[in-house]
């Protein structure tokens, strides 16, 4: 069956009440009210007179030009190679890309159409109204993030083929003996590894060993409901525990990378033991945190299993497996050395170089075949990653990153304009755009936005920054929000029936809370708890 594709589809009557209400893939309702809201967007309302200041503001703060350029419409005008193009034009531009960024998210998040479709769409759109020259559409599809989630779930697959993912399993979770030690045990651990090993390679390490605790769960005899949130407590549970990590060191990935950059730009570098003394300690808070979430959210639903014996799980699986030799010797060596290139040579590789190193070595030494790779990679979701960066470099260029980033700061109320508020504002505003963009682009795009506030406001430049990074950690109600996320929705698949295990709307009704909690944990805990007892060095 095809993935997204409900096994009902089809039955219901035409024009009926079910079938305008529709199955996953196929919403006719929800479709014609996103159409109806696009168009209302881009022919209907009027381009904001914020649009056009920006457009033709020199040098505004956060904005990304074309070389030699210094306003977004000269920079847009080099970019796509026109002799004229006027202040409004270029505002209905942006005006536009604000239209499809939020009509996409919208049908990925509801899964109006298939994801592949939407996926699809993105290019369309781009294409149809000139957002981007042509060469520049495919060049944004193509970013070393998509390579790298590709190769993730190629290798994830290849360790599941290999059966070195039930050797993997014992180790990590040999000891946990139930659902609650799973929540209250493992999700504080995998947060602090989080914080300082890649969490992407975690998490799709992780899920193949998962699928082996929800089938046995169906073994036990779990019912459709108990399964579904068994599958829910087991997938979401690692991404939000992932996602957390985030904030621990700036070990963690990109968004991290860029505040580094950011806080050397305006004089006040960080070293790698400060930000973990700001960052490391609010961790296993909201580890606790997420083990309570998942556990009463979703655990609870499971009925008789909460009583999952997760460890004899994982010691079964290995039951009579002897040593390791043979392609499973072979795949854990090529894992080892993918770790190992993750490491130390994704600066000169990419991350997605690393990774399609060991993926050719997997196929060129037939640990997996061709075939297997189509069977068993969700190809839409790696898509579903494309189409987001293709949505970040339109949003860039357009300068709607921008203006949806002044927009939310904007917005809030008074008391965010000074001292701590301005910490917090820059935390929730950072939290809000990157379930909707990918975690880098968010902090990317914020970053320059806050900064100057910190000055303006009277509070420390680094609080500003941190709470921003920190910020985009929190991407646990959306699919696009993280890499942790599109892994996890990918690999959550029935083994046997090919059935998907999780939907779109499942990040958003277990997530969206969670962003939440996290989120005020954070102020509370970190920017009015330990960090008013930390040192924070003189700005001169």
């Amino acid at each position: 069956m095809e993935h997204g594709v409900s096994a009902t589809e089809g039955e219901h009557k035409l024009f009926s009440r079910e079938w305008w209400i529709g199955d996953a893939g196929h919403k006719p309702l929800i479709i014609l009210g996103l159409l109806a809201f696009f168009l209302s967007i881009v022919y209907v309302v009027p381009v904001p007179q914020s649009m056009v200041n920006l457009a033709q503001e020199q040098n505004a703060t956060g904005a990304k030009y074309s070389s030699g350029t210094t306003n977004y419409v000269d920079s847009y005008k080099k970019l796509m190679k026109k002799k004229e193009l006027t202040a409004e034009k270029m505002a209905w531009q942006m005006k536009l890309c604000v239209a499809v960024l939020f009509t996409i998210a919208l049908l990925w998040g509801t899964e109006a159409i298939s994801l592949g479709a939407t996926n699809v769409l993105v290019g369309v759109l781009l294409y149809l109204y000139c957002l981007l020259p042509i060469g520049d559409i495919s060049k944004a599809y193509m970013k070393d993030a998509v390579f790298f989630i590709a190769g993730v779930l190629i290798l994830a697959a290849a360790v599941g083929v290999t059966r070195l993912d039930r050797r993997i399993g014992f180790i990590l979770l040999g000891k946990i003996k139930s659902l609650k030690g799973f929540c209250f045990l493992f999700f504080p651990a995998l947060a602090m590894l989080s914080s300082f090993l890649s969490e992407h390679a975690l998490i799709a390490l992780l899920c193949p060993i998962l699928v082996l605790v929800y089938m046995a769960g169906e073994q036990a005899g779990l019912n459709k409901k108990q399964l579904h949130a068994l599958a829910c407590a087991l997938f979401l549970g690692i991404c939000f525990a992932g996602n957390i990590g985030g904030s621990g060191s700036p070990a963690v990935g990109g968004r991290a990378a860029i505040m580094v950059g950011y806080f050397s730009e305006y004089g006040l570098p960080i070293s790698f033991g400060q930000w973990m003394m700001y960052g490391l300690p609010i961790v296993p808070i909201l580890a606790m945190a997420c083990g309570l979430w998942v556990y009463f959210s979703m655990v609870v639903k499971t009925g008789p299993g909460q009583q999952l014996n997760i460890g004899e799980v994982m010691r079964k699986n290995v039951e009579g497996m002897g040593p390791l030799r043979g392609k499973e010797l072979l795949m854990a060596v090529l894992f080892a050395a993918q770790i190992f290139l993750w490491m130390f040579a994704s600066d000169t590789l990419g991350l997605g170089g690393a990774t399609f190193v060991v993926v050719f070595l997997i196929l060129f030494l037939r640990l997996m075949t061709w075939e297997q790779v189509q069977k068993r990679v969700r190809f839409d979701v790696v898509g579903l990653y494309a189409g987001a960066c293709a949505m970040g470099v339109a949003l860039k260029y357009t300068g709607a990153g921008v203006w949806v980033a002044r927009e939310f700061v904007g917005l809030l109320p008074d008391y965010f304009s000074s001292g701590m508020g301005i910490v917090m504002a820059a935390s929730m505003v950072t939290t809000i755009i990157t379930n909707f963009m990918s975690d880098g682009a968010a902090v990317g795009a914020i970053g320059p936005v806050v900064l100057p506030m910190a000055a303006m406001g009277g509070v420390h430049l680094w609080k500003v920054g941190l709470a921003c990074s920190f910020g985009s950690s929190y991407a646990h109600a959306m699919i696009v929000g993280t890499v942790n996320n599109a892994i996890a929705y990918g690999m959550a698949v029935h083994p046997e029936t090919g059935k998907q295990l999780l939907t779109p709307l499942d990040f958003l009704k277990y997530g969206l809370p969670f962003v939440v909690i996290s989120v005020v944990l954070l102020w509370v805990g970190a920017f009015y708890g330990y960090w008013q007892l930390l040192p924070w060095p003189a700005i001169k």
